[in-house]
């Protein structure tokens, strides 16, 4: 049996709160440490009405007093929007605060758009390239000091708090490889690459005291209801979002609607993007999920999902913790 992890957005409900989206993290959050999930990931995003995890490491260390023993982390911190010194600083103060339980999963891509992009640093001609420095520039500020070592993480030096790298190209496989660190693939949005950036990993991966053998993620949608019908019904939230944003226009996450239309152009780029979505009764998901396990070969599968109503939201992640103990 594989550890399952759950990634969580904390979605914004169409006429609900933010406030509410927090207390919702927590239960969700409480809920996967009885179930054994082994981590708990928070994502950045900026300037979307129906996401408010923003503040990623402020929103990691409320979800980390709820709990007790689960990791919990970031999936991911788009290193691009940051310095490394404030990451390093950030997820220092998070491992001294809750020990050893912080994961820092970082990102290339700004996860918003260009105008939001630019007032997060201040300047619009953010270097991509710069992102490999970065993240050896990180890696270093979390490190025990070195001499003559002057820029110093305060919280931060010494706490080693593990760095995963993820994407969704061969580019950051590429780099987790040589780096030798942990690789999450964001197949719950994009699976175009799957396959070619996972054996890539594990083709170029080299060791290092701290990484000996390579470990790979796979990100997947999954929702399970009693029925196939139900769980595509509550599936439909997410499928209203998601064309939205493919529009140009994030809206916070809508009720379900089984009526709910759109054009052959958003279908086709909707079902391109949730390609790999794992939807239907417990009998139809543990299949396709023994399946997906079997196709990627991943070591640790991070589910994740947005369900408007927050009971069956719950009982979607307890019924996947059931089928995962018979996988």
């Amino acid at each position: 049996m594989i550890p399952f992890s759950i990634l969580d957005l904390c979605p914004i409900l169409q006429n609900n709160t933010i406030a509410q989206a927090f207390k919702d993290c927590v239960t969700l959050s409480q809920l996967a440490e009885k179930l054994d999930f082994k981590r708990y990931w928070i994502a950045e995003h900026h300037n979307m009405p129906g996401i408010a995890s923003a503040a990623t490491s402020l929103v990691i260390s409320h979800i980390a007093n709820a709990t007790k023993h689960i990791r919990i982390g970031s999936g991911g911190i788009m290193l691009p929007n940051h310095s490394p010194l404030v990451i390093a600083e950030q997820f220092g103060t998070l491992a001294t605060l809750y020990g050893d339980r912080i994961d820092l999963g970082i990102g290339r891509a700004p996860g918003t758009d260009p105008l939001t992009a630019n007032a997060l640093r201040r300047h619009s001609d953010i270097d991509f390239d710069s992102f490999p420095d970065d993240v050896v520039e990180l890696q270093a500020l979390l490190s025990p000091k070195q001499p003559n070592q002057k820029l110093i993480a305060i919280p931060g030096e010494g706490t080693q708090v593990p760095i995963w790298l993820l994407g969704s190209s061969l580019y950051s496989a590429g780099l987790a490889a040589h780096l030798g660190r942990p690789y999450a693939f964001a197949s719950h949005f994009t699976a175009d690459y799957l396959l070619k950036a996972l054996a890539l990993y594990k083709k170029q991966f080299r060791p290092t005291h701290k990484q000996v053998e390579p470990y790979s993620m796979a990100g997947v949608v999954v929702i399970v209801a009693d029925t196939d019908d139900e769980a595509h019904y509550l599936f439909s939230s997410m499928v209203q979002q998601t064309a939205a944003i493919h529009k140009g226009n994030s809206i916070p996450l809508p009720p379900p609607n089984k009526d709910f239309l759109i054009t052959n152009i958003e279908s086709s780029s909707v079902t391109h993007s949730l390609s790999e979505a794992i939807i239907g009764s417990p009998n139809t998901v543990r299949q396709k999920l023994q399946d997906f396990i079997q196709k990627t070969k991943v070591d640790e599968l991070m589910v994740t999902s947005r369900i408007y109503d927050e009971t069956a939201r719950l009982n979607s992640f307890t019924k996947i913790a059931e089928i995962r103990k018979s996988l």
